[in-house]
């Protein structure tokens, strides 16, 4: 028996507290912003607002990516030297777990965020041909992603989504691996100045960018003073 073999089974840090909150809190702000897509949806007052939730994350991930802990930085989610081991071992039946993202998890997490930047930029921008099609596309790259995590949780007898809740894993498959290396003293504030940033950019593009049903209000406001400048004007007739 080898002296890896003979190692007790430990739970060890691999995800911090950052890119969890960021994942889940993605997670509903996406799945608030589909659910009130429809204008007569009893969320449609929120669309917006989720929106402009989700673009505030995402410029919070991207200085995660630098300032963040070990498996959190963009650093460790591209790997091209070992993607064609990863893919070619898929395809032999080899599945391997890993501590951080595996090669293609890393490229679908860019990809991922890359298709919710375009969702929100288009949807603030107004063009709904454009915004609707890419907002599909992100939904069908989250079902395979979500796809993807169960399958390779089944494989590898490794609980993806129990780690992302708690942060750790057990060192079945890796006997010798230690605490992920964690965000660095400047991490949060850096985050907290990207956060504070880009909700004042928001903000100062549309001001009411995280008041769901002001919109509703003013509309009609604005359709009750139409209607009664034209029943004004047609008592004066």
């Amino acid at each position: 028996m080898s002296a890896a073999a003979t190692l007790a089974i430990r739970t060890i840090k691999t995800w911090d507290l950052g890119v969890r909150l960021f994942h889940w809190l993605l997670v509903a702000s996406i799945a608030l912003a589909f659910l009130s897509s429809e204008e007569d949806s009893i969320l449609s007052t929120w669309h917006e607002p989720a929106g402009w939730v989700a673009a505030v994350l995402i410029a919070f991930r991207l200085v995660w990516g630098v300032v963040g802990g070990e498996h959190a930085r963009f650093a460790n989610l591209i790997r091209p030297s070992r993607l064609k081991g990863h893919v070619t071992g898929l395809f032999a039946g080899r599945v391997h777990a890993s501590l951080g993202h595996n090669p293609l998890g890393g490229i679908a997490v860019i990809g991922l965020l890359i298709l919710a930047a375009a969702t929100m930029f288009t949807g603030a921008a107004g063009d709904e041909d454009i915004h609707e099609a890419i907002a599909w596309t992100l939904l069908a790259m989250i079902a395979l992603h979500v796809g993807a995590v169960i399958a390779m949780s089944f494989l590898t007898r490794d609980n993806l989504i129990g780690a992302m809740i708690t942060g750790r894993k057990k060192t079945t498959h890796f006997p010798h691996a230690r605490d992920a290396t964690p965000p660095g003293r400047l991490a949060v504030p850096l985050a907290m100045l990207a956060v504070a940033g880009s909700g004042y950019v928001a903000m100062r593009i549309d001001p009411n960018a995280f008041a769901p049903g002001v919109r509703t209000e003013a509309a009609e406001s604005s359709e009750l003073e139409e209607g009664g400048e034209r029943a004004h004007g047609e008592d004066e007739y």
